[in-house]
């Protein structure tokens, strides 16, 4: 569960690339003497040298990361170009680094990882890399940019944001005034949390809001529950709910039928199935959910291997995959609900 919008993208698997540059959707004109650029490259998808891509995650104890093993595996399996070699996941730090360490050992011709901890895996990461095994980090980053070749991920600045925005407008068109917000975080001492948290908060700021009160639920169902049963006692009246995460957004759900809950907007985080039909279902205070979406993890199955096979993306003039992507966070509501529906993944 991994960092800012920006200026322009580029859309490229699912993933949006961000650019510097002009934002105007018509080209500047190229000087007259300029060398008209070289066509843009194609068939990527075509067959191409056979390469062997390790692939290592956590556990699937929560709907987010099994939507990113399961994605993985769909995406390799479209290309008959590509062996996948997962590793068995596992949410023990030094079990995930001697299954990378084994990946390694079998020479694979690029790994893709999403770590338990990027700080702690650093140093495998860069084992591979030493060993010219290119590394496609998946969502939370190596510290040491040597440790990865590309890296793609999740915008949570920007999940906040979306997010703020959308209660920020909704509370502005109802006209209120000193509203009462409320934040579900996941784990609040993690950097994605707190990006997140940020995000949220200067976003509210442009409306002259700012969030009541904020508590972490820890990504659980069941802490979701809680959290959101007590926030629910202490606050008799509320505007708007932010819940960082649609799996523990279950638990907050429930907590909010059950105290028989109606009176303010919420938001949710990441983009799952079960959000999603609530949203589409019109009967519910989830109104939104911002997207941060496990097809990262079949993106980052496609960048390994044109990273493998030396090749580029074909929408981009440059000859190489880009050092860096990150995914713009979407807002899904009751309008395009249907379009999102395909990406959900089940809570």
């Amino acid at each position: 569960m991994t960092e800012n919008v920006a200026r322009r993208g580029f859309l490229v698997g699912g993933a949006v690339l961000l650019a510097a540059g002009c934002t105007s959707n018509e080209p500047a004109a190229a000087p007259a003497s300029a060398a008209a650029p070289a066509p843009a490259a194609s068939g990527n998808d075509q067959p191409g040298t056979k390469v062997v891509i390790g692939f290592s995650a956590p556990a699937a104890d929560h709907g987010w990361i099994a939507a990113i093993a399961k994605n993985a595996e769909a995406t390799a399996k479209q290309y008959a170009d590509v062996e996948f070699k997962p590793v068995e996941p596992t949410n023990d730090i030094n079990q995930q680094i001697s299954a990378v360490e084994s990946l390694i050992a079998a020479k694979v011709a690029a790994l893709v990882i999403l770590p338990n901890d990027g700080q702690q895996l650093n140093q495998v990461a860069l084992q591979a890399t030493a060993a010219g095994i290119p590394v496609i980090n998946l969502d939370r980053i190596f510290p040491d940019k040597l440790a990865y070749r590309t890296w793609i991920g999740g915008d949570n600045y920007g999940m906040g944001v979306a997010a703020g925005h959308y209660i920020g407008a909704k509370l502005k068109e109802k006209g209120v005034s000193n509203p009462v917000i409320v934040e579900i975080q996941g784990i609040a001492t993690l950097p994605l949390t707190q990006d997140r948290s940020k995000g949220f908060a200067d976003a509210l700021k442009t409306y002259g809001f700012s969030v009541t009160a904020k508590q972490d639920a820890k990504f659980t169902v069941e802490t979701g529950n809680q959290v959101a049963a007590g926030l629910l006692q202490a606050h008799k009246k509320i505007d708007a709910l932010w819940n960082h995460d649609d799996d523990q957004g279950v638990g907050v759900l429930a907590a909010i039928k059950e105290a028989n809950r109606s009176e303010f907007v919420m938001v949710g985080g990441a983009g799952s199935l079960n959000a999603m039909k609530e949203i589409q279902s019109g009967g519910s205070v989830l109104e939104a959910t911002v997207t941060y979406s496990p097809t990262m993890a079949s993106s980052a199955i496609k960048l390994a291997r044109l990273i493998a096979q030396g090749k580029g993306m074909s929408d981009l003039v440059e000859n190489q995959v880009p050092q860096s992507i990150t995914l713009a966070s979407e807002t899904i509501t009751k309008e395009n609900v249907e379009k999102y529906l395909p990406l959900g993944f089940e809570s």
